[in-house]
């Protein structure tokens, strides 16, 4: 059975060395080579990085004469920021519960009449 999408982004991004990729590509375009340069690995291993990106719709890569430049497919994140945005509203709602009830149980104890153990 295949991943869904979101599953196959979220791996990929799992890996430091993906997520810098990423973050690298956000700013330009990048050969394989150009990508590779600042880590301790080889080539090929950067390429299978990149393919692990292509896999998850992440990265593309073009046909530009010889070089076949690295593209960040930002719709992909699109997906994601909609998963987080929707566990993040559901987080604050609770949060907003949670503050009422609070609130409520300071103003009650405001109005309620000290204890006997608290007059001791």
């Amino acid at each position: 059975m295949a991943a869904d999408p979101l599953s196959l982004v979220f791996s990929a991004l799992s890996d430091p060395i993906r997520r810098d990729i990423v973050a690298r590509l956000a700013g330009a375009d990048a050969t394989v080579n150009e990508l590779a340069e600042p880590y301790d690995v080889t080539v090929q291993a950067v390429s299978k990085h990149i393919k692990v990106l292509e896999d998850a719709g992440l990265v593309s890569r073009s046909k530009d004469a010889q070089r076949r430049p690295c593209h960040l497919e930002a719709e992909v994140f699109d997906l994601m920021t909609k998963w987080i945005e929707r566990y993040r509203r559901e987080a604050e709602e609770r949060f907003r519960r949670l503050d009422a009830l609070l609130e409520g149980m300071d103003e009650q104890s405001a109005t309620d009449p000290p204890t006997k153990e608290a007059t001791s």
